[in-house]
């Protein structure tokens, strides 16, 4: 039985102050939450504040990006190290934005899965398909092949730290959601897809969570698909009481 993952994607909002209110509001309102992982992605900014909030809570703190070599002349980036540093335990790594507004391709996502794992980070691969690949009936084809380069020479071992996170480009954002069964299909597409690159058993623990304008009327329906492990919750997640309405999803 795989464990819940609710993960809150901030993407660029929130100050410092912002984020730190909404951490200390978070955890009043989710005082224990043993039966599911709930994760938070706040800016970079905002990341050591949040992790003093958080301390001796159960909730988890994610970057949304890093880049894969330790350190050097990349001006603006941030490197693994740095983010353990600041108190990391997760970090988003593949999401559309960073795939398709900045032109990051498998290649590069998969560097930054290693080093992520390397470093003790683990990672939350994003994979998904455009509105125009679906339309071309060509999702399958998509994400089979963003799984296979993603996660090309990750060891068996470390494919149990790897949380994959379907988003369908053409929900995120936009109000459209998967329906629960367009969601499922997908799902156990990539459990087949890591079970094809592994074996059936590390298929089976593979925590595989859906993105794309969840919110709190829709988790429920999401979460009742056997293959929909959990949640990467944008907009929804903005605001501490609809983010723990999806966290207490029934």
């Amino acid at each position: 039985m795989i464990k819940p993952f609710i993960a809150a994607n901030w993407k660029m909002n929130k100050t410092v102050g912002e984020a730190v209110d909404f951490a200390n509001s978070l955890r009043a309102v989710l005082t224990t939450t043993p039966d599911r992982d709930v994760v938070i992605a706040p800016p970079f900014t905002a990341l050591h504040a949040v992790a003093a909030s958080l301390k001796g809570s159960d909730i988890a703190l994610a970057a949304q990006n890093m880049h894969d070599a330790e350190k050097g002349a990349f001006t603006g980036e941030i490197s693994a190290a740095m983010l353990i540093d600041a108190g990391c335990a997760y970090v988003i790594i593949g999401h559309s934005e960073r795939r398709h507004i900045f032109g990051e391709e498998d290649e590069f996502i998969n560097k930054k899965i290693i080093s992520a794992l390397k470093h003790g980070l683990k990672p939350i691969f994003c994979i998904g398909e455009t509105l125009e690949e679906r339309e071309s009936g060509i999702t399958l084809d998509i994400l089979q092949r963003q799984i296979g380069e993603g996660l090309n020479n990750i060891s068996t071992d470390d494919i149990g730290s790897v949380v994959v996170a379907y988003e369908p480009v053409w929900a995120i954002g936009t109000g459209k959601t998967a329906t629960p069964k367009e969601a499922e299909d997908a799902h156990k597409f990539i459990r087949a897809c890591i079970q094809m690159f592994y074996d059936a058993a590390v298929a089976e623990k593979v925590v595989i969570i859906y993105g794309g304008s969840v919110t709190p009327d829709n988790i429920g329906e999401l979460m009742a698909e056997k293959d929909v492990n959990g949640a990467l919750v944008g907009g929804a997640s903005l605001n501490s009481e609809s983010f723990a309405k999806i966290v207490n999803y029934p």
